[in-house]
């Protein structure tokens, strides 16, 4: 028994400082089959909401109240998808277009990895992830403008490009000012994989006045199936101004996550989260969010 108690000091001795440390904070250590939710609340002048508590969350899926497991509001790290247009019509505006994309970039959290992804005539990935910002503004102004409008392709490429993310709280960023005239694919199969992919995406639309109405709703429907939010900028300033909102909100978010009781059978299960508000606070507070998710299959 001596011996086995000397052994034993020993190996626990021999284990490495950096073995001994906790996980860093940010990371969600959970089980596989949690549900995570990563919720933006603002109140009705559209102001960010801090200092919400677990007890002022109710989650239902299919209409079920669930059991909050796991509730942080910690600025964690993305990965980021800048998925930006390059057809023509976009060159006037490239050069401050891609200084904003920068800018989201910089004002999110320093641990954040992003991809690029361009689209004209077809989508391509660009910029694999990378933390390295000078390599992102590199790629940015690397290439001219040409070509119509590949979005949906584009945001299918990014969705599959966004599968070699470590993080798992994700995000895209999608920059146009047209509406798809080239894409290979659909827009309701560009908004299915979006569904599947569990990513928000964020659109930032400069739109014009000939093609503004759908392509506007087609961005909103991007953006609502994802759990993101459309933008639409009347300029370049104002496009800057909203996607360093967007970048801020992301550091804002609460995370939830939830032990599902539906079955393994890859359907589609609604999500509702809603918020009650603590004294002090507006007595309405709204909640952006994905509404829903697949359930994995029996073999997954």
């Amino acid at each position: 028994m001596k011996l086995l108690r000397i052994l034993f000091l020993f190996c626990v001795l021999s284990v490495p400082l950096w073995a001994q440390e906790e996980t860093p904070v940010f990371k969600l250590n959970v089980d596989v089959d949690l549900v995570e939710l990563h919720v933006s609340v603002v109140d009705e002048k559209d102001r960010t909401v801090s200092g919400l508590q677990k007890e002022n969350f109710r989650i239902l899926e299919d209409k079920v109240t669930q059991p909050i497991a796991v509730f942080k509001h910690e600025d964690m790290p993305v990965s980021l998808g800048l998925v930006i247009d390059n057809s023509r019509s976009i060159e006037p505006r490239k050069r401050r277009l891609d200084a904003a994309a920068l800018s989201f970039v910089q004002k999110s959290n320093p641990d954040d990895e992003a991809f690029i992804v361009h689209f004209d005539f077809d989508a391509r990935v660009a910029q694999d992830f990378t933390g390295d910002e000078k390599q992102l503004e590199k790629v940015l102004a690397s290439v001219k403008p040409f070509g119509q409008t590949a979005l949906y392709d584009a945001l299918i490429v990014s969705l599959d490009e966004m599968e070699k993310a470590k993080y798992s709280k994700k995000a895209i960023l999608l920059i146009t000012d047209g509406l798809d005239n080239v894409s290979k694919h659909t827009l309701a199969e560009a908004i299915e994989k979006t569904k599947e992919s569990r990513v928000a995406v964020y659109t930032v639309g400069l739109l014009s006045v000939d093609e503004g109405e759908k392509a506007e709703q087609d961005l909103i429907k991007i953006a609502e199936a994802s759990g993101g939010k459309a933008y639409f900028p009347a300029n370049e300033d104002e496009a800057r101004s909203m996607m360093e909102r967007i970048a801020r909100d992301l550091r804002e978010q609460y995370t939830l996550a939830y032990a599902p009781g539906s079955q393994r059978d890859n359907t589609w299960h609604s999500v509702r989260v809603e918020i009650i508000p603590p004294a002090g606070y507006p007595q309405r507070l709204n909640a952006n969010y994905r509404h829903g998710y697949y359930g994995p299959g029996p073999n997954d």
